[in-house]
């Protein structure tokens, strides 16, 4: 039987900065919750929203895959590898952050926020060459589907991680249903609701509600109003 933990909106962390408010669904930095350490491979999730013309100082990581989805906004990257770039609603940014990184992240905007999720996800091998990859996706191909934007090979469609995981970003219209197959045995699926209402394997979530499910083939979502989600599957050993 599938087994499956709910983490409603409001009780993740909440960490304002004034410059920074991210609240975070996993334990990170001053929040510490020891039942919300990390779901198998998935480390951090944290839903950040950072004012105009601000932003993180150069910090370092490592061994950490990192993946950034902006959803409002731009957010300028700089990295010791040398690469400087922004990203923006509609693409995706992944980092191997292996033998060592540092970088820096700043709301490119003057006079707007930008709003983006941050995702960390524990590698299957440490100490790898430290690296970066951006790509823009289309946006219309997640309009009643579930598009594949991350995998563990280069050759397949999104970003790649040094893991074995999938994810994909779905945008239903209401009554729109789907039943999503997991790809891999001892995998698990953590989906975060962006926007609007769906129910996941009879379990009705909202708007930022986080929802992980694991010892199962199969995963049915319906959406009850128009909604938003980020779907992520991941091994949930590590």
């Amino acid at each position: 039987m599938a087994k499956t933990i709910l983490h409603k909106a409001e009780t993740r962390g909440d960490a304002n900065h004034g410059w920074l408010h991210s609240r975070h669904t996993f334990s990170f930095a001053d929040y510490y919750n020891a039942e919300r350490i990390h779901f198998g491979a998935l480390r951090v999730l944290n839903d950040d929203t950072v004012e105009a013309g601000m932003g993180f100082g150069t910090h370092p990581h490592d061994n950490m895959e990192i993946i950034s989805i902006p959803l409002e906004g731009d957010l300028e990257h700089k990295d010791s590898m040398g690469n400087v770039s922004v990203i923006k609603h509609g693409d995706i940014q992944v980092m191997s952050a292996g033998t060592g990184i540092r970088h820096s992240e700043y709301n490119k905007s003057k006079d707007k926020p930008v709003k983006f999720l941050q995702i960390w996800i524990f590698p299957n091998v440490k100490n790898v060459k430290p690296r970066y990859d951006q790509i823009t996706l289309n946006l219309a191909d997640r309009h009643n589907k579930l598009q594949q934007i991350l995998s563990p090979s280069a050759a397949d469609e999104g970003v790649w991680i040094h893991q074995n995981a999938w994810f994909h970003l779905g945008k239903f219209d209401k009554g729109f249903g789907v039943d999503y197959k997991v790809k891999a045995n001892w995998n698990g699926v953590y989906v975060f609701i962006l926007s609007g209402d769906v129910t996941i394997n009879e379990q009705p979530l909202n708007k930022r509600d986080g929802f992980g499910i694991w010892d199962t083939e199969t995963i049915s979502i319906k959406a009850d109003s128009d909604v938003e989600f980020l779907l992520m599957e991941i091994p949930m050993s590590i």
